[in-house]
């Protein structure tokens, strides 16, 4: 699954570099809408960044998530 999503975020930051690039081809390079498509390319980098620091869970939090009542999953406060 993660591997889907991060294709898939690869194939989006792709697409919007192509446009980016258009963008400035035909605006130019210090248009509003030039900056804007480059802008658009580094909120997904970012986000791309942001799901590569996302680790999955272990066994036990996996087995917390299902059974919140059972003593392994006790969570006790100071």
């Amino acid at each position: 699954m993660q591997d889907t999503i991060g294709q898939n975020i690869q194939d989006r930051i792709e697409q919007e570099t192509e446009q980016a690039r258009a963008a400035c081809d035909v605006s130019g390079s210090n248009s509003p809408e030039c900056a804007a498509a480059w802008d658009a390319v580094e909120e997904l980098q970012a986000e791309a960044s942001h799901q590569k620091q996302s680790k999955p869970k272990n066994s036990l939090e996996k087995y917390c998530d299902a059974n919140p009542e059972a003593d392994e999953c006790r969570v006790y406060e100071d």
